[in-house]
This record gives C-alpha cells, sequence and structure tokens, in this order.
C-alpha cells in the first residue's frame, strides 16, 4: 500500500500506471509495424482509415480492462508476496527458465483456444466477439480490439497464473513480449516470415499471420493464439490463408 493511500486507491493508482503503459506499448507496436506494412505492402491499408480509428479506440478501452488484474497482481506481488513472481535468478534451476516461459505461453494459448471457441458461440458473437471481428480485413491495429466482455477474458489469464506458476520477472517480460508481437503480426494482413520459417517443422505448430489469417476469413476454424496444437487435436485446423500465402509468393505451398 502507499503511505497515506488506502487499498482501493492504491490499486486504482496503480491501474492508471499499467493501463499508460499497455496504451504505449499498444501503440508504439501497432504503430511500427503499420509503418513497416505501409514500407513493404503499399495500399494494403488503403481504405481502412475508419476501421483502424475504432480498432484504437476499442484498444485504449481494452487497455484500461487489462490493467486493473495486472496492478492488483503487482499489488499482491509487491506488498504481500502472494504471487509466485521470483526475481533471484537462483531460486530455481536455470533450465526453468526457458521452460516457464513455455508453460506460460502453453498455458495462455490453451485458455485463449477454449474461450475463443466460446466466444464463436452465436450468443456470445453477436454480444462481444463480433467487434473484433468487425475488422475486416485485420490490420497491425486488431490486436487488441475486443468488447470489454472479451477483453476481460484475456486480462485475467496471465495476473492468475502469476498466482500458481513461479515466473522470473525477466522471463514475464519475455512473455509479454512473444505476446504483443505475436498479437499484432498474426492481425497485419500479411506474412512477415518467409516461407521457410512458415512451411519448416516449427512453422507447423506456430501460429503466424498466415494461419490466424484464415480464421478472420472462415470464423469457424483456426482458434489458436500461438500453437496449432488445440487447433489439431480438436479437429479444427484449417490450414492457411490462401490470400497471404499467394500474396507473400508461397503459393506452391499447401496452404489448407
Amino acid at each position: 500500500m502507499i503511505a497515506g493511500y488506502s487499498i482501493p486507491v492504491t490499486i486504482a493508482l496503480g491501474s492508471l500506471a499499467v493501463t499508460v503503459i499497455v496504451a504505449l506499448r499498444y501503440l508504439i507496436t501497432s504503430g511500427l509495424f503499420d509503418l513497416l506494412t505501409r514500407k513493404a505492402r503499399p495500399g494494403l491499408y488503403d481504405g481502412q482509415g475508419k476501421q483502424i480509428a475504432r480498432e484504437i479506440r476499442w484498444s485504449l478501452i481494452s487497455a484500461v480492462i487489462f490493467a486493473v488484474p495486472a496492478a492488483i497482481a503487482i499489488w499482491s506481488w509487491r506488498h504481500h508476496g502472494w504471487t509466485m513472481l521470483y526475481m533471484d535468478f537462483s531460486a530455481y534451476p536455470l533450465w526453468y527458465l526457458p521452460a516457464s516461459v513455455l508453460i506460460y505461453l502453453f498455458a495462455h494459448d490453451t485458455w485463449f483456444y477454449w474461450t475463443h471457441r466460446l466466444m464463436h458461440r452465436p450468443r456470445w458473437f453477436k454480444l462481444a466477439h463480433r467487434v473484433h471481428h468487425d475488422s475486416r480485413p485485420p490490420t497491425a491495429w486488431t490486436a487488441m480490439s475486443f468488447h470489454p466482455i472479451e477483453a476481460v477474458t484475456g486480462a485475467i489469464i496471465i495476473p492468475m497464473l502469476m498466482f500458481i506458476i513461479p515466473i522470473n520477472v525477466a522471463m514475464l517480460g519475455i512473455v509479454l513480449t512473444v505476446m504483443t508481437i505475436m498479437g499484432v503480426t498474426n492481425h497485419m494482413g500479411w506474412e512477415i516470415f518467409p516461407r521457410w520459417v512458415v512451411h519448416s517443422v516449427l512453422g507447423n505448430w506456430v501460429i503466424t499471420a498466415s494461419h490466424h489469417e484464415r480464421h478472420h476469413e472462415d470464423y469457424q476454424c483456426n482458434f489458436g493464439l500461438y500453437f496449432r496444437f488445440w487447433d489439431r487435436l480438436c479437429k479444427t485446423e484449417r490450414g492457411l490463408s490462401r490470400r497471404i500465402v499467394e500474396d507473400a509468393g508461397h503459393a506452391r505451398a499447401r496452404s489448407g
């Protein structure tokens, strides 16, 4: 608790600070990839000015929602030690550092897959998820464009994991960086990775724009966030976006 302030006020102030951080992270990352898109794919975002403005508005609202559970987790860690977050690199074996990143990413991917499938049920889609799919096609600004209800489902998972699974602060930073970059690059409407990556053994299990764009085209498939594991296990895998594969010069590769 900040000296002189009650717990609710302390968390509110923390939420405000985290909101600024999340919003700036979004604006800077999406802005940079927007500039890259306009340079690498001139004209791709032509006529999407109103859509992008709408995406930014929804995303800034999402930033406020994402900040609250994050601020609660940070307060719990700093003032009570209730979370499993740690700073001492010797607290766990060194092999656990990269392992914890993979555990967090897989847990997040699992949560996302099943909540995402729920959001495609007619009632939930109409109520909330339609906002995200109003981006046709998605852009570098789409990743955080959520209805507040959907934003809540995305906001709680990483803070929740911090109370359950040990992770070093630096490794948590890597998780958040991967989450941010993959969220943006998977939505920006073109494939940033070369053919040898997309169609490699790794590319067959990790999601890139070619895979996620297919979800925005067909809706009832490719629900994963980072990995294609759950889509394949649950038979919701439908391969890659034909448009993006062809645009990237990968047309001879199997696109599903």
